[in-house]
């Protein structure tokens, strides 16, 4: 008899794009404004007719970097074959947070990021599971028994073969292969992705952003590195010099070493060049680390209002002027660089 694990206690809901719960929308190529709805994202095991008998990935997907991408290609082209769902397992919190919180690293995406760039690859089912000790205390087989066969029945998995499973990681890709082949389900393995010599991972993207070397993040990754945080009311510095700045907090993500940046602040259907400063205005005495963006050509009130900042390129390190004259000029410089860096692409 298959083992089923208790049902999913739900946390309180997210807000979603569009106010939506249990489905994600991305944008479409043609027109960034609109939508269209891609994956449905679950909170428990529940919908168990729309996704039963779907090919599952599962994994924690922190970034949904180049190799998750290929990945998910590899998951909706056998799901397509095959005439059935598509389907992603993954766990909040991640099950080092649970076990050892303290080795936790940062993280990449928020589940909400994470949904959504998972609804970029053509994902139907997106399954969030509540990490518990019961879940991570299962033996291998158990795991396969209760979750893969038993909630989700699965015909198909794809995997890397980096993956684990089970109590103290206990099954590998081997162990996996064997309890597919015993159970008459297919396995594919997807090789990783390499960008140059770097394989990409989650850890060598959180590794470069840390860094600054946001630009060979976005190469790992295969989009934009991008934080998402709130807008909230500052020293209005920057107005008063003539530069506008956004400052932003309650960011949940990994934040690159000190600098000022280039990138793209998304605001209603909209992207904004933007000049990004992190870390302190040492010119003005201030210690205290700061996320500012200023907005190119931007007019208007974004207090209250939630960004989505693509980081692209760091132009330099944050130093202390002489005074306002020799600051502005290098904010001058700055958006110069900026204005290019954007239009470059």
């Amino acid at each position: 008899m298959l083992k089923r694990l208790s049902r999913f206690r739900a946390q309180p809901m997210m807000r979603l794009r569009r106010d939506l719960i249990d489905e994600v929308g991305c944008r479409t190529s043609s027109d960034a404004a609109e939508w269209r709805l891609i994956v449905k994202l679950l909170r428990a095991f529940d919908d168990n007719a729309g996704y039963r008998g779907g090919v599952l990935a599962i994994g924690n997907f922190d970034g949904v970097h180049c190799g998750h991408q290929q990945m998910f290609a590899a998951l909706t082209r056998q799901a397509r074959e095959r005439q059935v769902p598509s389907v992603v397992l993954t766990f909040e919190p991640h099950p080092i947070e649970v076990l050892r919180p303290q080795e936790a690293p940062p993280r990449l995406t928020t589940t909400e990021q994470k949904a959504e760039l998972i609804a970029d690859c053509g994902v139907d089912f997106l399954i969030v599971y509540q990490t518990d000790l019961r879940l991570l205390n299962l033996s291998p087989d158990d795991f396969f028994e209760s979750v893969v066969r038993g909630e989700v029945a699965a015909s198909g998995l794809v995997e890397g073969p980096n993956f684990f499973f089970g109590r103290n990681r206990a099954g590998n890709i081997k162990v996996l292969e064997q309890l597919c082949r015993r159970d008459n389900l297919t396995l594919e393995i997807v090789p990783p992705v390499f960008v140059g010599a770097q394989m990409a991972s989650s850890s060598a993207v959180r590794d470069a952003v840390a860094r600054g070397e946001v630009d060979q993040a976005n190469d790992l990754l295969g989009h934009r590195y991008t934080v998402r945080g709130l807008v909230v009311k500052g020293s209005v510095r920057g107005r008063t010099l003539g530069f506008p700045t956004a400052n932003v907090t309650h960011i949940a993500t990994v934040l690159p070493c000190e600098g000022v940046y280039a990138g793209l602040v998304h605001h209603n259907g909209k992207g904004w060049p933007a000049a990004i400063n992190l870390g302190p205005n040492p010119t003005f005495g201030e210690r205290r680390r700061k996320f500012e963006a200023h907005l190119l050509g931007f007019e208007g009130d974004l207090y209250d209002q939630s960004l989505d900042i693509e980081l692209i390129q760091r132009l330099r390190d944050t130093r202390p002027f002489a005074n306002v004259d020799e600051l502005k000029a290098q904010l001058q410089a700055d958006i110069r660089n900026v204005e290019a860096i954007v239009k470059a692409g």
